[in-house]
């Protein structure tokens, strides 16, 4: 690309179509997902699957601010649509990948984000095999925006649903939640703690494929995004028709996302993760399950926090520290926008 100083920013005409739209996808964004299908350069992908079961899905990150620690809104995008996929119980495969650029964003940081995302695709064992680049003018977006869409192979003998979850199974969660709405939020505000929070945007895919040995023994899987913990459960209780069960002093939650939470008047139940996933597993193999979750970086405190019960079908019920049950709702509204 130009190097000359006024084109180290975005300008309407990257996303012309025309000669600077070319160069940009020649300069930036092949020499990061360059591959046999991208390089074709059509209006769409085409690629073989084996016969089988597709998941597919699509995402829309809009974060503020865009870089935080522990990631950016690059590899956030792409880890949070494997996830999805992996949800499904797929092996995640091809990704496409649409970004909307404010004009004048500075090349520099469109650089770092792309060159993020690339490293997270590879990391989740994916390939970007199609997208679109539209520039707005200023004003009319804020700084970026990235959509990407994914698909995945279901294995045959996977039956993952949130409508599987069965009385007597365990509820397993992979590790602390709400690191990443609190790190959003805190840096978000300006405020300064002494503790260093970082994001937990990780790819789960390889987590959930190991898993997935005792497939049949795997009810349901969900990753507690926006509305966190609290409103993934509800969303599985309600869908399975089951109550569910869980102990407040069973949930890992950070000692400084904690203070932090109880400062500033947040549940961590609520806030956001983009590197955890939720379990539900059959009660005679959920400690087969949890030993193989901990053999991985992600879900080095996986735990037991829950279990499916028969009583107050469509609830979820905490048993507190001080042994009082408490009903656990569905977010209502927006506690912290812009999250992801």
């Amino acid at each position: 690309m130009n190097t000359k100083a006024e084109n180290q920013k975005i300008r309407l005409d990257h996303g012309s179509g025309g000669r600077l739209s070319h160069e940009l996808t020649r300069d930036m964004i092949l020499p990061v997902f360059g591959n046999d299908v991208l390089n074709a350069l059509h209006d769409g992908a085409v690629f073989a699957v084996e016969k089988g079961r597709l998941a597919f899905s699509t995402d829309t990150y809009t974060v503020d601010p865009l870089f935080f620690p522990g990631g950016n809104i690059g590899d956030l995008a792409i880890n949070g649509t494997v996830n999805d996929i992996a949800m499904c119980g797929a092996v995640p495969r091809y990704l496409s990948l649409g970004l909307i650029i404010e004009e004048g964003l500075a090349v520099a940081d469109l650089k770092t984000i792309l060159a993020t995302m690339g490293r997270a695709a590879q990391k989740a064992g994916v390939m970007v095999v199609t997208g679109d680049t539209k520039v707005v003018p200023k004003g009319a977006a804020d700084k970026l925006f990235v959509n990407t869409s994914g698909v995945g192979l279901i294995p045959a003998h996977v039956r993952i649903g949130a409508d599987r979850a069965r009385s007597g199974d365990q509820i397993i969660l992979s590790g602390t939640i709400g690191d990443h709405g609190i790190t959003i939020m805190t840096r978000r505000e300006g405020m300064q703690f002494d503790a260093p929070f970082k994001s937990d945007s990780a790819p789960l895919n390889h987590l959930v494929e190991s898993m997935l040995v005792y497939a049949e023994s795997v009810h349901v899987l969900r990753d507690p995004t926006r509305g966190g913990l609290a409103t993934a459960l509800n969303e599985i209780a309600a869908q399975s028709a089951v109550g569910i069960r869980i102990f407040e002093d069973r949930i890992p939650v950070r000692p400084d996302v904690a203070g932090a939470c109880e400062l500033l008047g947040f549940d961590p139940l609520y806030l956001a993760n983009e590197g955890k996933l939720v379990a539900f597993v059959a009660p005679d193999m959920a400690q087969d399950v949890l030993k193989t979750m901990h053999t991985f970086a992600v879900a080095r405190n996986a735990c037991i926090i829950g279990e499916v019960v028969p009583e107050n079908p469509g609830r979820v019920v905490m048993e507190t520290a001080i042994k009082g049950l408490r009903i656990v709702d569905m977010l209502t509204g927006e506690q912290l926008p812009r999250i992801c």
